[in-house]
């Protein structure tokens, strides 16, 4: 029992003990893995402590990789927008910065001799638009804007597409237009003002005029010769200006010598004229013999000069100063007035007309020679009424040939008139060789032929026999007048030479009466006046030099001869039917013109008795 009690106190003990014991026993590590792992530790540590001190360097060198492949991207974008679209973007620029220059340098007004309105400035504004400042859709934007400028939605956004900025939408764009715009209050639209030329009396002076285009540029007319009178000067450095002021800054205004009275009288009765006949165009002038100045220039076929690109550009040029033409029977009186000035022949002189003559090989002879024959001896006034060809060339071979040809360059053949217009052309006469050398050349000019002027310059002529033989420079514009309609400028004229004394003038005008009186210009007499004229139909050559069916008709006036001061001119190229001559169409239009002129004048009537009718026997011409 005592030993059996001893067991299981010992084992008791025993598994006591084993309770009492900890889980894991403790490693046993021996020194040398004990250093082991203390070099371990320290190698760490000394890596550690090298990496925080590169790493600063490490930060700077990635700084600088960063910012030399941004410099590479941005020189290649640059290389691409310089070279590549440069030329692209160069445009873009140039139109947008247009959008901000400053408007067109405005005009002086432009004023008929009785202060009536031709041209003046009013302003207008430019409508440019920019999508990227659209604060609301293109299409919303587009839908607004279609019922203020009449266009179509669709239209404005497939604009709004092509650009983000300065796109011109429309131009001419008037101020109530222009409040309308306002008033719909959207982001991204630019009004730009700007004085805007317009022509309130429309095509009636368009050939002297001109227009400026819608850049401001001007084109033809006064409007391009005299521009530097019309244009205000631009405004002084930091000058502010309304756009109201840009078109009101003085009170100077381009004054005309044009009536616009007489003006419309002669557009409207020669573009009749034109129409009755078919003809390819025409001109009527009417001037003051003693001033030079023209009271009417009309011109048909003609144009709106406010719907200048609606035009054939044909219709620009001004044909009675810029165009030449061989005058025919017109320029008769003044082959008579060289004639008796040079004392070869006297005004009481005869000559024989054979009604059909050769110079060398060359046959002349009178329009009316197949159904008249010759007429036998004729004096100057009747060479003048039947308007013989045979008889002038008679009369002009009383002076030498080089004589001749010192006279037509006296009288200003050759050299342009002076005009203020534009692109005036100067007449053509044979070189002096030719002309001297040739007695078909001296011929064929004695009936005006083989020679070439403007319509201008023969009014020119046939003025300087209504004004004593003086001639005097022909212009339209009287100069810039004040409010008190003091000039401030005006045109330098040369003074009047004396071409023909006076009493060589008043016996070729009493010749030109007869024309009148009972001669081919018998259609032209005006009830109460002394009218002297002359017709012309002169054959036209064709551009290979020869004449050819095709004829240009004339008539000039002189009024009155009692006291000659007005010379009226018409010129229709190219009239058809059988009837058409100087002396059927030309004539009766300018009698048209005189009808009213005597009477805007206020030219007192001749006391003369009824004037006879035309002989039956008066050639047409």
């Amino acid at each position: 029992m005592a030993a059996s009690t001893r067991s299981r106190s010992a084992a008791e003990k025993a598994s006591q003990a084993r309770h009492k014991r900890p889980l894991h026993r403790p490693v046993q590590v021996s020194q040398s893995a004990s250093r082991r792992v203390k070099s371990s530790l320290s190698r760490r540590k000394v890596r550690a402590q090298a990496f925080r001190l590169t790493s600063p360097r490490l930060r700077l060198i990635s700084v600088w990789v960063v910012l030399i492949v941004s410099m590479l991207g941005l020189g290649t974008r640059l290389a691409y927008l310089q070279l590549a679209i440069g030329d692209e973007l160069q445009v873009m620029a140039r139109e947008q910065q247009a959008i901000q220059a400053t408007p067109r340098a405005s005009r002086r007004q432009i004023v008929d001799r009785q202060g009536n309105v031709v041209a003046m400035d009013r302003v207008m504004y430019t409508l440019y638009v920019h999508p990227v400042l659209f604060k609301k859709s293109p299409e919303a934007i587009a839908e607004a804007l279609s019922t203020v400028l009449d266009r179509q939605p669709q239209e404005l956004s497939d604009l709004f597409a092509e650009q983000e900025s300065g796109i011109k939408l429309n131009t001419d764009i008037s101020e109530e237009t222009a409040k309308r715009l306002r008033a719909l209050r959207l982001d991204g639209l630019d009004l730009l003002p700007s004085p805007q030329r317009i022509y309130p009396q429309g095509e009636l002076f368009s050939q002297v005029t001109g227009y400026v285009d819608l850049e401001g540029v001007p084109q033809e007319g006064l409007e391009l010769s005299l521009q530097a009178q019309l244009k205000y000067a631009e405004p002084a450095p930091g000058e502010m200006s309304t756009p109201l002021q840009q078109v009101t800054r003085d009170g100077l205004q381009m004054q005309l010598t044009i009536d616009s009275r007489l003006q419309r009288i002669a557009q409207e009765n020669l573009v009749k004229t034109v129409n009755e006949y078919g003809a390819k165009r025409g001109a009527l002038l009417v001037m003051d013999s003693r001033t030079g100045e023209i009271l009417a220039l009309a011109a048909a076929p003609t144009y709106d000069p406010n719907r200048y690109y609606d035009a054939d550009i044909a219709y620009f040029k001004n044909w009675a100063v810029s165009d030449l033409y061989e005058p025919g029977s017109t320029f008769k009186p003044i082959n008579v007035a060289i004639a008796l000035e040079n004392g070869s022949i006297s005004a009481g002189a005869t000559v024989y007309d054979e009604g059909q003559i050769f110079v060398g090989e060359w046959p002349i002879q009178n329009v009316d020679f197949s159904t008249r024959g010759g007429r036998g001896p004729l004096s100057l006034t009747d060479v003048l009424r039947y308007s013989s060809n045979v008889g002038m060339v008679h009369v002009m071979e009383t002076l030498p040939r080089d004589t001749y040809y010192n006279w037509l360059e006296k009288i200003g053949l050759g050299k342009p008139t002076g005009i203020e217009l534009p692109g005036e052309a100067s007449g053509q006469i044979k070189e002096r060789g030719q002309f001297v050398d040739s007695a078909v050349e001296a011929a064929v000019t004695a009936f005006g032929q083989g020679f070439s002027l403007t319509p201008l310059q023969l009014l020119q002529l046939h003025g300087t026999l209504a004004n004593d033989g003086k001639r005097v420079t022909p212009h339209v514009v009287r100069g810039l007048a004040n409010a008190e309609s003091e000039l401030t400028w005006s045109p330098d004229h040369p003074a009047p030479e004396q071409v023909f004394s006076a009493e060589t003038a008043h016996q070729v005008l009493n010749m030109m009466k007869q024309v009148v009186d009972d001669g081919t210009g018998s259609a032209a007499k005006v009830a109460g006046y002394q009218i002297a004229g002359k017709t012309g139909t002169a054959q036209k050559a064709t551009e290979y030099g020869a004449y050819g069916n095709q004829r240009i008709t004339s008539f000039v006036s002189i009024a009155p001869v009692s006291n000659p001061r007005y010379v009226v001119l018409a010129v229709v190229d190219e009239p058809q039917g059988e009837n058409a001559y100087g002396g059927t169409v030309a004539a009766p239009l300018v009698k048209k013109m005189l009808e009213s002129l005597v009477v805007l004048e206020g030219v007192e009537p001749d006391a003369t008795t009824p004037a006879k009718a035309a002989s039956a026997e008066t050639a047409p011409d």
